[in-house]
């Protein structure tokens, strides 16, 4: 009788230590925050077929994360729905929303990285945006997906697994806000899209990716070089709304009246987004002193997606008191452009800004 009592105590005393091992376990993998904006992660089509034509944000992110068990490995996961948007429907709002919601998050101890599920129509600038405004050296990824959930080769999946890995590991701390897409990660300063529907190596950074997810492995092999989170004059808990700034695409025959409109609807800046090195047309170059003389900002950036815009090569600026990019884009140059002018409108420093950043 006495034997059976030991043999039972025996066994509770096992099950416990099994018990305490797991919990040890749960409490050793880093707590991982998932935000769900939208977009083709969260997408489905007709048929498993259907790679370019499909529904974006119709799947909740708690669905998006079951679909993918082998997530608990890593991390303990958990959801939050913010939007439920394509992502050509951010607007500064949203993305103030955003990045209001990441930075209390990254304040709380139990959080160790976010993970931001979001369409691929706008990722590059989400990316920039939360690179330059969080105050916090925890991995902030952004991730999407080139084909729905649905699709026969889907790719969502292993970028959400990458892109949890990437947050809650302590390699990626200290590098900014990160895009991990098709076993890359890229920082969300230079990268962009570069095929609009189908290719899943879409996203592209000129200087090549930061490093790459392999067999549950992060590999870096170069760092950013430009100041960011921590090392930014820009606040997002500081930030409650944003100038507005537009873009000007150029090309042959360019006429006024988007300027004009932009001008009328109260823009603060203008991104010439010029051909070339930033050109400008002659007929389009009264147009721009004329909106310089408004008040408003003149940026000259390029169509081409990448190179440097020179000042004073194309035009003399400083004669027109205009500004240029360094190497963003013209969606990027928005960014920053929208934060730069929280902090001054002196054309001067604005160009250091864009030059700094």
């Amino acid at each position: 009788m006495q034997h059976a009592k030991f043999k039972q105590l025996g066994a509770v005393m096992i099950i416990s230590a099994a018990f305490a091992f797991s919990a040890q376990a749960q409490d050793k993998k880093p707590n991982v925050v998932v935000i769900g904006t939208g977009g083709t992660i969260a997408g489905a089509g007709a048929s498993s077929v259907n790679t370019a034509a499909y529904q974006s944000a119709v799947v909740p992110v708690d669905k998006i994360i079951a679909a993918v068990p082998e997530i608990s490995k890593i991390a303990n996961v958990r959801g939050e729905q913010i939007f439920q948007i394509g992502s050509e429907s951010f607007n500064d709002e949203r993305l103030l929303k955003l990045g209001k919601r990441v930075s209390e998050l990254l304040k709380q101890s139990d959080v160790d990285g976010i993970v931001i599920t979001h369409g691929t129509d706008t990722i590059e600038e989400t990316a920039y945006f939360l690179n330059l405004v969080l105050k916090s050296e925890k991995p902030v990824v952004v991730v999407g997906s080139m084909r729905p959930g649905t699709a026969l080769g889907a790719d969502g999946a292993l970028n959400l697994y990458d892109a949890v890995l990437v947050a809650g590991s302590k390699e990626a701390a200290g590098k900014g806000t990160l895009v991990v897409m098709n076993d890359e990660i890229h920082s969300g300063r230079d990268v962009t899209k570069s095929n609009n529907s189908f290719k899943v190596e879409t996203f592209r950074s000129p200087y090549g990716p930061l490093g790459y997810v392999v067999e549950n492995k992060l590999m870096f092999y170069r760092l950013p070089a430009r100041p960011h989170t921590t090392q930014t004059e820009f606040d997002i808990d500081q930030i409650n709304s944003l100038p507005r700034v537009d873009i000007a695409y150029n090309y042959g025959n360019v006429s006024r009246a988007a300027y004009d409109a932009f001008v009328n609807a109260g823009a603060k800046a203008i991104i010439h987004d010029g051909t070339g090195n930033g050109s400008v047309a002659e007929q389009i170059v009264p147009v721009l002193q004329e909106v310089r003389s408004k008040g408003v900002q003149v940026i000259r950036a390029t169509r081409t997606g990448s190179g440097v815009v020179i000042r004073n090569g194309e035009q003399p600026d400083d004669k027109y008191d205009w500004v240029v990019t360094d190497d963003q884009n013209a969606q990027k140059a928005r960014i920053l452009a929208e934060l730069a002018l929280t902090k001054t409108n002196d054309t001067k420093e604005l160009q250091k800004i864009m030059w700094k950043y």
